[in-house]
């Protein structure tokens, strides 16, 4: 539970506090608001998960708000983040509600693993983060810390200070010196967060389901309707379920995603405009573009068609939908998503070859997959002379041990 403030105004029980600071309005308020009313040191950590802005602003916002230079942290976290958290979650081909990559999901725990860390290195018995009381991230977010620390003290600001709106929040950065990009003295138009997998807006404009939402919203991908007229051929090679090159040449997880995510762009891949169920009970609509994801989920389903058993990968789209309800709902750390996971990464043992796509306007097709692990058989499929190797009378018997109990029931009901 958060804090509770005592009768001086000042909370009880916080020395030190690592923040979940991006360096934006909403999170330099917060810093400031902690400061005040919880009279502690903070600590602000920044991760670089691919958002595509320079973070050095942040470190020297930080400073000009009164941080020491020893409580900033920025961490690149690119390359744990793709090969830790997205990939695991690919081979998983993890999808909720039957469509969205889980983009904003997936960062959570490796922010919240983060924060926890360096709580434990400075010595702070409390972390923040800025998700409001309304959405997913601050169940995400919290779900992490106690997994990690089941003693850490929380703090939502969302859920406990007395402001009622962005208005309050303006003149509160006003009061303090706070500076406010031109852009954030109205009503923002929408919300945006993004990561190396994804980006998301939600809010404003995108609030009513039944209009479609401008083109100003999207982040990362060109208009299908202006994506080039040509054809454009990719192949991304596999290896134990894992991406680990992009047209013959080897990459790490991050640069072979952000390559990815170049190409999927410039074709109109990946948007994706949804209205989903919320953790804590809400629909809300969100209009999502993930552009490499959405090939690497192509690629790697057409990779596992050719060399994934049948009833393992089966099974797999069974437990797909609770694998990736867990991320959803913030249970990273949980021990039955870690079951989970060893079930699926004992599936893709053998799953690794190439797979070659045609991106063009908005759509992925593969076109063809090669693997030394292949189960597929010319010589069992063929219309042709197949030399004996399967027996067409045999489906006969087949046929009629499963027509047994339908033939029973048929006869029961006909009578």
């Amino acid at each position: 539970m958060a804090v509770a403030a005592d009768t001086t105004g000042k909370a009880s029980g916080v020395k030190k506090v690592v923040l979940a600071y991006s360096g934006g309005l909403d999170t330099s308020i917060i810093l400031k608001w902690l400061q005040e009313t919880y009279g502690c040191e903070v600590i602000t950590f920044t991760a670089d998960l691919g958002q595509g802005e320079e973070l050095e602003p942040a470190r020297a916002k930080a400073l000009m708000l009164g941080i020491k230079a020893e409580n900033i942290f920025i961490e690149d976290l690119r390359e744990e983040f793709v090969r830790d958290y997205v990939f695991p979650m690919f081979r998983a081909n993890a999808v909720y509600e039957g469509v969205y990559l889980l983009g904003t999901s997936i960062a959570r725990p490796l922010i919240a693993k983060k924060q926890i860390e360096i709580a434990r290195k400075m010595g702070a018995d409390a972390v923040c983060h800025g998700a409001t009381g309304k959405g997913n991230d601050q169940v995400r977010f919290e779900l992490g810390y106690y997994a990690l620390e089941p003693g850490i003290k929380i703090i939502a600001p969302w859920r406990e200070w007395a402001f009622k709106g962005r208005d309050d929040l303006i003149e509160f950065a006003r009061t303090h010196q706070i500076p406010v990009a031109k852009d954030k003295e109205g009503e923002s138009p929408f919300s945006v967060d993004a990561n190396l997998l994804h980006s998301s807006s939600e809010g404003k404009v995108l609030e009513d389901p039944n209009i479609k939402p401008p083109e100003m919203v999207y982040q990362r991908t060109i208009s299908p309707m202006d994506a080039p007229d040509e054809v454009t051929t990719i192949t991304i090679g596999f290896q134990k379920g894992d991406a680990i090159s992009l047209n013959g040449k080897a990459m790490s997880p991050a640069s072979l995603l952000k390559a990815l995510n170049d190409f999927g762009r410039d074709n109109g891949i990946g948007r994706l405009d949804l209205v989903e169920n919320r953790f804590v009970g809400m629909k809300s609509r969100g209009v999502y573009e993930t552009p490499g994801g959405t090939i690497l989920l192509a690629a790697h389903r057409a990779m596992e068609s050719l060399t994934l058993d049948r009833g393992a990968a089966h099974l797999k789209d069974e437990l797909m939908p609770r694998y990736a309800e867990l991320i959803y709902n913030g249970f990273w750390f949980s021990p039955e998503r870690e079951m989970l996971q060893a079930a699926i990464d004992k599936s893709q043992e053998h799953v690794e070859g190439e797979v070659r796509l045609d991106l063009y306007k908005g759509n992925v097709i593969v076109v063809g997959r090669q693997s030394d692990k292949s189960l597929y058989s010319p010589t069992l499929v063929t219309f042709e002379d197949d030399k004996g190797a399967y027996d067409q009378k045999d489906a006969q018997g087949f046929i009629k041990l499963n027509a047994l109990r339908l033939r029973t029931l048929g006869k029961r009901n006909k009578g």
